[in-house]
């Protein structure tokens, strides 16, 4: 089945080219654009895209709100594509619920590989900001456990276990080869710890995991 992709960016010639970049992949298919976040939302509601190809800095309503929005209403994945790596865009756009952020400086592979790697549920983050990202985590100390949230109480020990391995950034099969599970046992676990959490993205329960001093 065809990866369907909608391409949000407010530069007509940069959506033309990550057209071109995906047409190479034969299992994807951009199904729609959008110049600004409130198109991105609205065409997310009218095509259904698995994935949203989303830019941070639009008119009117940003990438980060636009993500929110999409991610609220469960219309597709989102993996943020854009020039910009500030801290502030990084982790509003992870917090926002994307499943992955990437600089447009990403080669077509790895930009094929990411797409590929969102509509099947995993994460995905620049090497740049994989690298600011522990850094500013291990600027933090874990929090304490009087301070843990009521949401860790209704975790089982199975599902701590998958959150803990979340906060590292394993992907389901790293996860079900570090519990000795299966890789539809680690799918159904993080499902069921993202659900508890409400939380929309497997990296914002890796945020959460590190807040809540899960390691």
């Amino acid at each position: 089945m065809s990866i369907r992709v909608l391409l949000a960016d407010d530069h007509p010639a940069i959506r033309s080219g990550l057209r071109l970049l995906l047409q190479a992949a034969d299992d994807i298919t951009v199904v729609g654009e959008a110049g600004s976040g409130s198109t991105a939302v609205s065409n997310a509601r009218a095509l259904t895209p698995d994935v949203i190809l989303m830019d941070i800095r639009m008119p009117g309503l940003d990438g980060i709100e636009a993500t929110r929005a999409v991610r609220a209403e469960n219309l597709a994945e989102v993996l943020v594509l854009t020039s910009f790596d500030l801290d502030d865009y990084v982790f509003g756009a992870l917090r926002a619920g994307a499943a992955g952020f990437l600089l447009k400086t990403v080669g077509a592979a790895a930009l094929i590989d990411a797409v590929r790697r969102v509509a099947a549920g995993e994460g995905v983050l620049a090497p740049e900001v994989t690298r600011r990202m522990l850094e500013a985590f291990a600027a933090v100390p874990p929090a304490r456990a009087t301070t843990a949230p009521a949401w860790l109480d209704e975790l089982t020990e199975r599902e701590k276990d998958v959150l803990r391995c979340l906060g590292r950034g394993m992907s389901n099969a790293d996860i079900a080869e570090a519990l000795t599970i299966s890789a539809a046992t680690a799918k159904t676990h993080v499902s069921r710890v993202l659900a508890k959490l409400n939380s929309s993205s497997r990296m914002q329960a890796a945020i959460l995991a590190r807040e809540a001093g899960v390691e």
